[in-house]
């Protein structure tokens, strides 16, 4: 069983990390910086451990990546390179407009995920649900490493003059602007504002983190909806008031509709 040091948060990790740690032993999972000199300190006690990371959100120095070498610490990097590279690859694809979603492989450098390409994949049907799709991807790739962990193909330099760029999502991008956005911007920004900077509307005057919508079919009629500048609306399902707990459209109009 191949020895590993993971680094990486959030739900990109926890998923490459459940798939890493059903096939491989893995000695060691770095949250932050600190964790870098245990990390050193292993490495040393086991220079056959590979490195792993998928989004650890913490500069990795030169001298920690050159205890990985030849082969480097791999990265999980949900986009493919060098198309989106940066801190919100997956929200930045979503707001984009795609509907394929990628996975590549790559070397950490110290560049910016600017290192040279093991392998990278794209994935085409997923649903339009952020959670599916970190999960999708993030599994896709543990998958790969896992099987090819013995014996890794040569990586391949990027392409920089195809490079492009996607920085962090913030709080001032919280508040949905329906008068400017068509109905299907909208609701791409409901799904990748999930979790953070978090989707806000104003109900009634109060606000609200929308959790849960979809654009209005043909022949649907909407209880609680955002009308959008193209004349669509995208309907509500389930919201968030400030201060208050989730509940359904139906819920918060029948308690809050004056």
């Amino acid at each position: 069983m191949e020895k590993v040091i993971f680094f990486g948060n959030g739900p990109l990790a926890e998923h490459a990390l459940a798939v890493l740690e059903a096939k491989c032993q893995v000695i060691f999972h770095a949250r932050k910086k600190d964790d870098l000199e245990k990390v050193a300190q292993l490495k040393h006690e086991n220079p056959e451990a590979h490195g792993v990371l998928a989004s650890f959100g913490v500069f990795v120095p030169q001298k920690v990546l050159e205890l990985f070498e030849p082969e480097g610490i791999l990265n999980i990097h949900p986009s493919l390179l060098p198309a989106y590279r940066g801190a919100s690859p997956i929200e930045s694809a979503i707001l984009a407009g795609d509907t394929d979603f990628s996975v590549s492989v790559m070397k950490i450098t110290k560049e910016m995920d600017a290192g040279p390409i093991y392998w990278q994949t794209t994935q085409k049907n997923l649903p339009l649900c952020k959670n599916d799709i970190y999960k999708a991807l993030a599994e896709t790739g543990a998958k790969w490493i896992v099987s090819n962990l013995k014996k890794l193909p040569k990586p391949v330099l990027q392409n920089e003059d195809k490079a492009t760029y996607c920085g962090k999502l913030d709080k001032s991008m919280s508040f949905l602007a329906p008068e400017t956005d068509t109905a299907e911007e909208t609701m791409r920004k409901i799904v990748a504002f999930q979790g953070y900077p978090k989707p806000k509307f104003t109900f009634y005057g109060l606000p609200c983190i929308v959790l849960e919508a979809h654009v209005l079919k043909q022949g649907e009629t909407a209880l609680l909806s955002i009308p959008c500048a193209d004349g669509g609306l995208v309907v509500v399902d389930k919201l968030q008031p400030e201060g208050r707990k989730p509940m359904d459209a139906k819920s918060f109009v029948n308690g809050y509709r004056k």
